[in-house]
């Protein structure tokens, strides 16, 4: 799998209470979900502890400070799944994109003391082992 920095959501990100991702990325205004698939990859890097679950939401708007918004697709994540190596099951960008484009974590029950996410645009998201004999 291919990550780049500039891409990049979330870059072991601590989430101890309900949260934007660290960063926001500009894919002008265009829709991007024609075409070939754009993969998104979010994992988890770091066991969490505390909360009950967690929702990863990704979020579109036409300006960059999120005043309004859009949630594009969800997901709810149990603490029992959000352990280290975890993949979220929201693999691709979905179509609806405004401009802007960030994640949103919301902690249901008590805030976390651990746990840390790794998001972003992925090229050729690892999903198995293949044999080069």
């Amino acid at each position: 799998m291919i990550l780049d920095e500039q891409n990049l959501f979330s870059d072991n990100q601590a989430i101890t209470k309900s949260c934007e991702s660290t960063n926001i990325i500009d894919f002008g205004k265009r829709e991007i979900s024609f075409g070939t698939p754009v993969e998104l990859f979010i994992q988890i890097t770091e066991d969490f502890n505390n909360l009950t679950s967690l929702n990863i939401a990704v979020q579109t708007s036409e300006d960059e400070d999120f005043s309004d918004f859009e949630n594009l697709i969800e997901q709810t994540m149990l603490l029992s799944e959000l352990i280290l190596g975890n993949v979220s099951n929201i693999k691709f960008l979905p179509k609806g994109n405004l401009g802007y484009l960030r994640l949103y974590y919301t902690v249901t029950g008590s805030n976390p003391t651990t746990g840390t996410i790794l998001a972003g645009i992925a090229d050729s998201a690892q999903e198995s082992f293949h044999n080069a004999d």
